[in-house]
């Protein structure tokens, strides 16, 4: 081990044997190295050392960090840097402007397919395939045109709503813990609300005079209505179901504990409770009922409905017990209010 040792440090200062100015350069070259894995050179010293490479000997080329290969990759990419021409790959990009013009043409007429499309682009002076059209239209998700066209859920219900009334219950109770019901119906074209009454007796004879009250309130407006929408409650008796179908309205019965098939009228409860009832004690049914007829004249009257356009519902008379309440004394009352939040004033 000494051995190896020695002979690896006279290997290392051999050089030292030289003349003094020139071995100390190459010792410092030496440990140069030993510190620059790989040294970066730019282009004028690329230059210097492919130029001078050729004029050391042999023995003396072994030692530079430039190989035959380096000067050949330096070279082709001289080569590549001097003759390189703007290339274009596949076909030149689609305007923006055809673009929009594309999908709006698809968004305005759900009806269109790409052919019809690419036929009014041609007719408003677009030179435009019909392959790009198609390729438009895939690459930002746009259906076909018998997809678009197809009648969806939403677009059913959206166009019979102005049709369709939703009737139901939801309890409350007093401070006393006595329960009471209350019963309204809500228009679903228009989100207008008719509070029937308060009871704490919701037997079927006394539904079916509330509903037949509306109807004779309603007049001639009735006629606007095709379908309501009720439960499996027992309170709805046939006679209820006669009141309607002699005003030529359709009774639809939702399934067996399906409350989301009435979900116009449990969105109003769940809204009625938030808003209010969450946040009163209730005395008894005059005080529900008073408290009740003042909210639906806001909800009517001022309250937005995003179905609307955040509009507001109609203005509509309140009915309870079987009296109209005249929509000029609701917007006198109102008015009175000064549209103040009924549940902190009312507590």
């Amino acid at each position: 081990m000494i051995a190896k040792a020695l002979r690896a440090g006279f290997q290392r200062t051999a050089h030292l044997a030289r003349p003094r100015p020139v071995g100390s350069l190459r010792h410092e070259v030496t440990v140069l190295r030993r510190q620059v894995a790989r040294p970066r050179a730019d282009w004028a010293d690329r230059a210097i050392l492919a130029g001078l490479a050729r004029l050391l000997p042999d023995r003396l080329r072994g030692g530079l960090f430039v190989r035959p290969a380096t000067l050949l990759r330096w070279h082709c990419d001289l080569v590549r840097r001097r003759w390189t021409y703007p290339s274009r790959r596949g076909r030149p990009p689609v305007a923006a402007e055809i673009r929009s013009l594309v999908l709006r043409l698809a968004r305005e007429n759900s009806t269109w397919g790409y052919r019809r499309i690419h036929g009014e682009l041609r007719r408003l002076g677009y030179r435009v395939g019909a392959s790009t059209v198609w390729a438009i239209l895939k690459r930002s998700g746009v259906d076909s045109a018998p997809t678009r066209s197809a009648v969806t859920w939403r677009q059913l219900l959206r166009a019979q709503a102005q049709g369709v009334l939703a009737v139901d219950f939801f309890s409350v109770v007093t401070v006393v813990l006595r329960r009471l019901y209350v019963l309204f119906m809500i228009e679903m074209g228009s989100r207008r609300v008719h509070l029937l009454g308060v009871t704490p007796h919701s037997v079927g004879e006394w539904v079916t005079q509330q509903v037949r009250n509306l109807l004779i309130d309603l007049g001639e407006q009735a006629e606007r209505f095709r379908f309501v929408i009720r439960d499996r409650d027992t309170k709805f008796t046939a006679a209820f179901d006669a009141v309607f179908a002699a005003a030529g309205i359709d009774v639809l019965t939702t399934p067996v504990r399906a409350p989301r098939a009435n979900a116009y009228a449990e969105r109003w409860i769940g809204t009625a409770r938030r808003e209010l009832l969450d946040r009163m004690l209730v005395v008894g049914r005059r005080h529900l009922q008073s408290v009740l007829i003042e909210y639906v004249d806001h909800y009517n009257s001022h309250r937005p409905h995003r179905f609307v356009g955040t509009g507001t519902a109609a203005r509509t008379s309140v009915t309870t017990d079987g009296r109209s309440w005249p929509a000029g004394r609701a917007a006198r009352s109102s008015r009175r209010s000064d549209r103040r939040v009924f549940a902190g004033r009312l507590m």
